[in-house]
């Protein structure tokens, strides 16, 4: 089957749809199927385009499963929503003039959220061809932006509600990483169309991910040897409670064999280090390359997800799943069951607690951190739920089997 991509990023850029998608891409093409890929030059790291890949405005570049096309992404200020907003309409707009030209003569669509607008470009192509477009939903937007205050607008958010259900009523497949992005998207649709919602999980690779000795080069590199880790990894943005992990260090202060890491970057993060300024037991670290991911979630002793209240019904941080992969028990502040809480129970690899609560949240570490044994032993239980659930190549499967089904549909 000949697929077209269109998604934010891609490998070798480092952001977690990336990853994910690039997942996803690696497991249709070892199925056999031709995929041409359009997406952004690599720019997540540092928010502008890596040295390597300016100078042209579209990249194209041969694969074994196909092509992958690479265009500015136009990226706007972190903080500021109406720059953000005309980054995703430039990068948009060229993706989907790209995406319209392929030479590749596909049979699906494949379009990514977010940005939204993606999704656009996706239902414009696949009409201009005649052919399926799946819809593949990462965040519920603009639920997770307004939860956050960052849209507040009633009229924009009115615009951004109408253009969401649109792209869910015109696509053929809505694909969510949940039951509870399900419940959220079908409620948004007509009661009849509902079956076009499908859940299909994001993956973790088992094999890359491995628990492995925690003393390394990461923990050498960052004063951290000798030190239980309590460790942040991912993005540092609005949706996550991260003030929780500053609020813990300071109840720890006392405690010098416990440290705290931050790793990553993201529009958050100034503020967040301001807000730990004088904590010794903080360490913030930016970006590792995509490489080393598991040698950082081997360094963490106990792993944190915090989101803000409201979120975990319209986002899954990915990060989760590797956690579980490291081997790693965890630590989540998310609404009562929602996915992650879930997860949690599901695995015995976590303690969740309510979200925006420090009290509970601080609990939790110190349960963990006084329990080596049950710390270990909740690690070993992630790492085994996880090996049972989804590999890259069982998603891809969902993928091909959902897109040979709609191309069926369609066709008939």
């Amino acid at each position: 089957m000949r697929i077209l991509v269109l998604c934010p990023h891609f490998a070798p850029d480092t952001a977690p749809t990336g990853t994910v998608m690039t997942g996803i891409v690696d497991g249709l093409g070892a199925l056999g199927h031709r995929l041409h890929v359009v997406t952004s030059s690599p720019w997540y790291e540092h928010h502008r385009v890596e040295s390597d890949w300016q100078g042209t405005v579209v990249h194209h570049a041969t694969t074994g499963w196909g092509t992958v096309s690479r265009v500015h992404p136009f990226p706007g200020s972190k903080t500021n929503l109406v720059s953000r907003a005309i980054g995703f309409a430039g990068f948009t707009g060229l993706s989907g003039l790209t995406a319209a030209m392929t030479a590749s003569r596909p049979e699906v669509v494949l379009a990514m959220s977010p940005p939204i607008t993606l999704g656009v470009a996706g239902v414009a192509v696949g009409r201009m061809r005649r052919i399926p477009v799946v819809f593949n939903v990462q965040d519920i937007f603009p639920d997770v932006a307004v939860d956050l205050g960052m849209l507040t607008d009633p009229r924009l958010i009115a615009v951004a509600r109408a253009l969401e259900r649109s792209i869910y009523a015109a696509s053929d497949a809505v694909t969510v990483l949940s039951d509870d992005l399900r419940a959220n998207v079908v409620a948004k649709l007509r009661p009849d169309t509902a079956d076009k919602v499908r859940v299909i999980p994001n993956f973790v690779d088992t094999a890359r991910i491995v628990p492995a000795d925690p003393h390394n080069d990461y923990r050498v590199e960052h004063g951290l040897v000798g030190r239980r880790v309590v460790l942040y990894a991912g993005n540092v943005g609005h949706s996550q409670s991260l003030d929780l992990v500053i609020d813990a260090a300071r109840a720890f202060r006392a405690d010098p064999s416990v440290v705290f890491v931050i790793n990553g970057q993201g529009s958050a993060r100034a503020a967040l280090e301001q807000t730990a300024a004088g904590l010794d037991n903080v360490v913030f670290v930016d970006y590792q390359p995509a490489e080393r991911l598991g040698e950082v979630l081997a360094a963490g002793d106990i792993h944190v997800v915090p989101l803000r209240r409201g979120l975990a019904s319209a986002s899954v941080p990915s990060k989760i799943y590797s956690i579980l992969a490291a081997g790693r028990p965890f630590v989540a502040s998310v609404d009562e069951g929602t996915e992650i809480d879930r997860i949690a129970q599901a695995s015995g690899a976590g303690l969740a607690v309510p979200p925006d609560d420090p009290a509970a949240f601080t609990a939790a570490l110190r349960r963990l951190l006084d329990d080596d044994e049950a710390a270990g032993q909740m690690g070993r239980a992630g790492r085994r739920w996880v090996e049972g659930w989804a590999s890259p190549a069982a998603v891809a499967a969902l993928y091909a089997d959902l897109f040979t089904e709609l191309v069926a549909a369609h066709r008939r």
